[in-house]
């Protein structure tokens, strides 16, 4: 097979004083002296991981032994960072690519060139760190002075634009109909024999959603312990500093009448709603929905609850986060028995009892059906998808072409803003806003996509497992479960599997 050049360009943000993608592809081309080649190009993509769907096609077209030389106009435009730097460095040796900055004229063939290669890469992490130490100071310097930070409104506030200090920024304003149920939600937690359950099946019963949604348990949590409700006062002021929070705010600010927002403190590792201590409060512009007695009852009834802490790694059953209720979508969970049996539960259903469930499943049932399943798919023959080049998907070369056109559209609406008046220019910005979004959105489905492409070696090693799987362990399981199924849908007698190919 003939192996390929590939030229990788990506640029970050379209300014004036950054070298186009165009240009870069320019300059790479200057290496292979008229020679042919694949571009790959990532446009609106940070050098600080490999999240990038363009950066996926390529390390995936390496694994597959099509690429023969790497081509970037500069090192940084690659990666930034030193460990994904490395790895792909070993990947690249691992299939004998080669390596070419066309502008620091780098041989990787040598030990200098690869040592040389390492320093270049050290500097490019430093700027970047030190690039994210400027946005982190800006931060929480605009925090300090009680600025929105970004993020959709609570529930029971919109969001409506303001002036504070000559900057554009946004304040929290009540939804009145919302509002009211925040105090409500309140009141009733209050109360000390109303407890999660009681409120969630309260609302779900009267047929009221929460952006969308039934109201479930960590979404009342949060609300219940979210600053941004009470109208803070002196009492306010001390429970928080009681808890060990930094209080940006003078005590004068604390009038009884207004919000607060609670950000993330530096160095501060833990989750700001659940331990306080070391996170930042700031007395906001916004006026508060619950008076301080309401919301430091709830806050110190929430102080004395117990908290579950969810399993970050399945432990239970290698379905895990595969396996959906067939009515409602959500997960279910393998609950263990006092005897040791385990079946499987809708979480909305344990939740506040909105979805009829699945009925009693015993999780083993649905392990031994899926493996037989599985086996019977690889009997079929049928050639995985991860053996195709991502471009072959029709899935891929639409995701192209809407992405295409849609960084066209910017580039006319851009053109557009030279001697726009000042109505037009704000409905362009407003305009390019939508699309770039879109088109981010876009570019994630394309990383998805990427993601669930299984290389061959990673087919093969899914048919070793399945011949062995008595003598496998559990993570080998869940390995072989996520490369050959998308998801799993139960119903009482039933078990859909949307398979991957």
């Amino acid at each position: 097979m003939n192996r390929i050049n590939a030229i990788y360009a990506r640029q970050s943000v379209d300014r004036a004083d950054s070298i186009s993608i165009e240009s870069q592809i320019e300059f790479c081309k200057y290496e292979l002296k008229g020679g042919s080649f694949r571009e790959y190009k990532d446009r609106g993509y940070s050098g600080k991981n490999t999240t990038r769907p363009q950066l996926q096609q390529l390390l995936a077209d390496i694994r597959r032994g099509e690429v023969e030389k790497v081509i970037v106009y500069k090192l940084d435009r690659i990666s930034r960072s030193i460990l994904d730097f490395s790895n792909m460095m070993e990947l690249f040796q691992q299939y004998q690519v080669e390596f070419v900055s066309s502008t620091e004229k780098f041989d990787t063939s040598t030990p200098m060139g690869r040592a040389m290669l390492n320093i270049c890469i050290v500097f490019a992490q430093l700027e970047r760190e030190t690039i994210q130490k400027r946005v982190c100071d800006a931060y929480y310097s605009r925090s300090q002075k009680g600025f929105h930070m970004g993020g959709k409104a609570p529930y029971g506030y919109r969001l409506e634009e303001i002036i504070m200090d000559g900057i554009h920024t946004k304040k929290l304003v009540e939804k009145l109909e919302e509002g009211e149920i925040v105090r409500e939600i309140f009141h009733m937690y209050c109360q000390p024999e109303t407890s999660y359950g009681d409120i969630t099946r309260y609302y779900t019963e009267k047929g009221v959603l929460f952006y969308g949604k039934a109201l479930i348990r960590p979404m009342l949590a949060q609300l219940l312990r979210n600053p941004a409700y009470v109208r803070a006062d002196m009492d306010v002021y001390r429970f928080f500093r009681s808890q060990g929070t930094n209080i940006a705010s003078d005590p004068g600010m604390f009038d009884g009448i207004h919000g607060c927002y609670l950000y993330q403190g530096r160095g501060a590792d833990t989750d700001k709603l659940q331990n306080l201590r070391g996170h930042m409060l700031v007395v906001g512009p916004h006026e508060g929905l619950v008076s301080s007695e309401i919301w430091l009852g709830c806050r110190i009834k929430l102080l004395g609850n117990k908290t579950v802490v969810a399993n970050r790694k399945a432990v239970n059953t290698w379905l895990a986060g595969k396996v959906k209720c067939g009515h409602c979508g959500y997960a279910l969970m393998s609950v263990k028995t006092k005897s040791g049996k385990q079946y499987l539960r809708c979480t909305r259903r344990l939740n506040n009892k909105a979805c009829p469930g699945c009925g009693k499943i015993y999780t083993e049932d649905v392990e031994r059906h899926v493996y037989e399943e599985m086996v019977k798919k690889l009997r079929e023959g049928q050639a995985p998808v991860g053996h195709r080049s991502l471009k072959e998907d029709l899935r891929v070369q639409k995701i192209y072409e809407e992405i295409e056109a849609l960084e066209k559209e910017i580039g006319i609406l851009v053109e557009s803003l030279t001697g726009a008046g000042e109505i037009l220019s704000s409905y362009i910005d407003q305009r390019v806003d939508q699309l770039d979004q879109l088109r981010r959105q876009k570019s994630e489905e394309l990383v998805a996509l990427s993601e669930n492409q299984a290389t061959p070696e990673q087919m093969e090693r899914v048919v070793s497992n399945i011949s062995l799987w008595d003598n496998i362990g559990f993570d080998e399981k869940r390995f072989t479960v996520d490369k050959m199924i998308t998801v799993l849908k139960i119903l009482p007698g039933t078990v859909q599997i949307q398979w991957k190919f």
